[in-house]
């Protein structure tokens, strides 16, 4: 009678040893989903803030677009949507360290003249993927614009550095890396490699 005692014995402290070893497996793969839950969570709350500051500047630029009196007189340029982006008084803390890595935005220069003809027969898409290649790295949209300018570029519509950005963000070659800065998603992939 005392062996099987012996051997239900063994066989019920190897059980436990699996059990609390299990249990110990589950609680470290529990710590590492609450520490990704809060990550997602802070994500989010910084995506909640970032829609909050650009719902809150759309609606100043329409009031301010609509109360002025000569409504196609006054189109916002990109440098006044990015201030009007900045002067959000709801900024979050994410948003804030981001604001700090911020490059200045480039002017867009008057009077640029053609230094070559590289980028005549070219679209938006082409001429800008060729440049960003050269510059192997994110490019702010009025840069873009006076490069194409010097490349000998010729745009026809009214606000040239708008037709620039939508062309860009249609295009699926491009990513947006910043407001109104582009670089090209091959890098992404190349990194990775």
């Amino acid at each position: 009678m005392d062996r099987p005692n012996e051997n239900l014995l063994s066989r019920l402290e190897q059980s436990l040893r699996q059990s609390r070893a299990a249990r110990m497996h589950l609680a470290a793969r529990l710590r590492e989903l609450e520490a990704e839950a809060d990550s997602v969570r802070a994500e989010l709350a910084e995506m909640d803030t970032l829609a909050s500051q650009t719902e809150a500047a759309i609606y100043r630029l329409l009031s301010s677009v609509l109360a002025s009196s000569n409504l196609a007189a006054h189109l916002p340029s990109d440098a006044e949507l990015e201030a009007a982006m900045r002067q959000s008084p709801s900024a979050g803390r994410g948003l804030q360290s981001w604001d700090a890595r911020r490059q200045p935005i480039p002017a867009v220069r008057a009077g640029i003249e053609a230094v070559s003809d590289r980028f005549m027969d070219r679209t938006i898409p082409q001429a800008v993927t060729l440049l960003l290649r050269e510059e192997a790295g994110p490019l702010h949209v009025n840069e873009i614009y006076n490069r194409l300018l010097e490349g000998g570029f010729r745009f026809t519509g009214q606000n040239p550095t708008i037709s620039v950005a939508v062309s860009l963000n249609r295009n699926s070659r491009f990513r947006k890396v910043a407001p109104g800065t582009f670089d090209l998603m091959i890098r992404d992939a190349s990194k990775a490699s």
